[in-house]
């Protein structure tokens, strides 16, 4: 579907308004601000692609000339959050008759006409199957002065063959499928991207390549069920051989994978990812809950002994494998023995991290029409209890890499008490955040580098290592980290280790793994 609607705001002629934008030697500034998952950030670093392609420069300021959303449909608060935003900057706009404001994503994908009604002032809405539109889109409400509304029902283009500019020169999202064909009952994803679409194993790894290339040393492959990858071209073991294939790339030294599904997982993936020296001993693979009964009423098809027992043969294979999941509390009808099977699951498989969400009853979804719906009461008394058991796993499991020799790689983010600590953070093969600091007259690392220290404190959701000495502290100088240098020097900045990247046009939404902050 495609559809021009003239913006109930628009009463001026559309000479006014170009009067009002930056003359030719005047690039126009962007912001894309990003909600929701992985997938979304990957889809937001080829939008800030396009709008460079196009001319535009990313923001330096706290405004700019275009403002993105690219929003997320999962939770129920994403309608309010976007609205909220939108309706902060209505009045950004008014005083700048050149703005224009885009929303993109799963929102728009579901929302489509609500959102120019609910907000006339955004001048383009387009969803999850065209990406690719978004500078024509933007021109054309420019010269049109007309709100743009354009939603496909299928896939345009893969939105990895577009122009992208990445938020991290170490480290890269590389999609390797869109869209689902599962139906679990609680989600809209299908709904908003559509059925499994997968890449060619070529262009991955020419993708791959290209990143290695440019300075990264990790990458993370991505897809709704990333080891469904193959059924497309009817290849069962199409990933493993994915992730051996990455083993062979030079350079590449970091390979992560998110998520699997556990109807999915085969012994093929397991064996590959301990044979593979480069795919790091990290899984994150969803359980959603424990008890049988559950997950037959979510339609995922496997149950609470399938999932304990893939766990059980990645550990034999990979013992010090760190796994997190993601876990929904409330389903409807979920009994307090349905909570308790849960609990004796998440007891039993020491996740070292876990998303926690409460049930959002999604319009649009199955579960959104089942009786039994949980009040809010019993479902935030649950979700209390299975966060609090969860927090004293992860605690128990982090105080267990008490005096671990780990190779950290270095990142551009600090802790938020980097400024009393002077540590710097990066994370560990197995994901783990890790703060460190270095020792006095030792050589600072850039973002990207590797160091490899000995774990000293242990929280729940962080590590932290403070070498006695230079000779407790090893630092390796990275690829990654030269090509941090040259991203520097390139946009006229000085080389500072630990220090934030210059202002992105992308803002990212969800972390790999979640930080905890008391």
């Amino acid at each position: 579907m495609s559809l021009t609607i003239p913006s109930p705001a628009s009463d001026a002629p559309a000479s006014a308004n170009m009067e009002s934008f930056p003359g030719p030697t005047q690039p126009r500034t962007y912001q894309v601000r990003t909600f929701g998952c992985q997938m979304n950030v990957h889809d937001s670093e080829r939008m800030a692609g396009m709008l460079e392609n196009a001319g535009y420069i990313a923001s330096t300021g706290e405004h700019a000339d275009v403002v993105v959303f690219n929003t997320c449909a999962v939770r129920e608060n994403a309608d309010n959050k976007l609205y909220g935003n939108l309706g902060m900057l209505a009045p950004v706009k008014a005083a700048n008759p050149g703005m224009q404001i885009a929303v993109g994503g799963c929102l728009a994908q579901k929302d489509r006409e609500t959102i120019l009604k609910k907000a006339p002032w955004v001048d383009a809405v387009f969803g999850t199957h065209n990406v690719g539109a978004l500078p024509a889109l933007l021109d054309r409400a420019r010269h049109n002065n007309e709100a743009q509304l354009e939603i496909l029902e299928s896939l345009d283009v893969f939105p990895s063959t577009l122009p992208t500019k990445r938020d991290s020169v170490y480290a890269g999202w590389v999609s390797i499928s869109v869209g689902c064909n599962n139906t679990c009952t609680f989600c809209i994803v299908p709904a908003l991207r559509g059925k499994e679409k997968d890449r060619r194993p070529g262009d991955i790894l020419a993708e791959i390549q290209a990143l290695v290339d440019d300075g990264a040393i990790e990458v993370t492959l991505l897809g709704q069920n990333v080891n469904s990858y193959g059924v497309e071209f009817g290849d069962r073991q199409a990933f493993s051989k994915l992730l051996r294939a990455c083993g062979e790339i030079q350079g590449l030294e970091r390979v992560r994978f998110t998520s699997p599904h556990p109807a999915a997982f085969t012994d093929d993936v397991i064996d590959a990812m301990a044979e593979t020296p480069n795919v790091m001993p990290q899984l994150h693979m969803p359980l959603q809950s424990g008890s049988d009964k559950v997950l037959k009423d979510m339609k995922r098809s496997y149950r609470s002994t399938k999932f304990l027992g893939i766990l059980e043969k990645v550990r034999e294979k990979i013992p010090h494998a760190a796994i997190s999941t993601d876990i929904i509390v409330g389903f409807p009808g979920e009994t307090e023995e349905d909570f308790q099977a849960t609990l004796d699951i998440v007891e039993k498989s020491r996740f070292a991290t876990a998303f926690t969400f409460q049930y959002s009853k999604r319009p649009g979804t199955p579960a959104a029409e089942l009786p039994e719906q949980l009040p809010k009461a019993v479902v935030q008394e649950r979700f209390e209890r299975l966060t609090a058991l969860q927090d004293r796993i992860a605690a128990e499991e982090n105080a267990r890499q008490l005096g671990r020799r780990v190779e950290v790689m270095v990142t551009a983010q600090s802790g938020r008490k980097a400024g009393e600590t002077h540590r710097l953070s990066g994370r560990s093969q197995d994901q783990r955040l890790v703060h460190f600091s270095v020792p006095e007259g030792a050589d600072k690392p850039r973002p990207g580098d590797l160091v490899t220290v000995t774990i000293t404190e242990a929280a729940a959701f962080h590590l932290v290592a403070d070498p006695a000495s230079a000779a407790d502290y090893s630092l390796r100088r990275s690829r990654a980290g030269d090509a941090w240098d040259r991203a520097l020097a390139d946009s006229c900045g000085a080389p500072a280790p630990g220090a934030s990247p210059a202002k992105s046009g992308v803002s990212l939404g969800m972390p790999a793994l979640p930080v905890r902050r008391s």
